[in-house]
């Protein structure tokens, strides 16, 4: 018996299914629902060429499938019955990877650094090490160390976009 903890396990098994998609997985969630489990699996994906960045509909369910035969072949989930659900993050999830700032690159996000510091603009660009955002039509970069927390702001009404 492996003396990894289920999750590292659930990771194990389900990371190189989604990766094979030209999908990163952001987070596995296993939690109790009654006489059976929920496993979560949350999957994202850059832009590639052409294909903008997200997953759609259509990749979640070849997600659910490889994931989902991965898990029989694998038989880390035992005989006791669970619910899978393959999804993709919220709009409300933080931003803490520079893989998520590529992924809004033109979005507004609210920033808040470590020295206190606020900012709201529009993601300009996402490097490696830092993001510029427009902030009040200038141009300023961000370190990503320097940044405490950050989301997306949820636009309804916006105008030229």
């Amino acid at each position: 018996m492996s003396t990894a903890s289920l999750p590292d396990r659930l990771t194990a098994v389900i990371e190189p299914a989604v990766v094979h998609l030209g999908l990163v997985l952001e987070a596995v969630e296993l939690a109790p629902a009654g006489r059976r489990r929920l496993l979560r699996v949350v999957v994202d994906a850059d832009a590639v060429g052409d294909r903008p960045a997200g997953v759609t509909l259509d990749r979640l369910a070849d997600a659910t499938r490889v994931v989902s035969r991965a898990l029989d072949d694998a038989d880390v989930m035992t005989d006791q019955p669970y619910t899978l659900e393959v999804t993709s993050p919220g709009v409300d999830r933080p931003l803490t990877a520079p893989r998520h700032w590529r992924r809004n690159v033109g979005r507004l996000v609210k920033v808040s650094t470590h020295d206190g510091g606020r900012s709201t603009g529009r993601v300009v660009a996402a490097a490696e090490k830092t993001v510029t955002l427009e902030v009040e039509g200038a141009e300023r970069e961000i370190p990503y160390d320097d940044i405490a927390k950050a989301a997306v702001q949820v636009e309804f009404n916006r105008k030229g976009g």
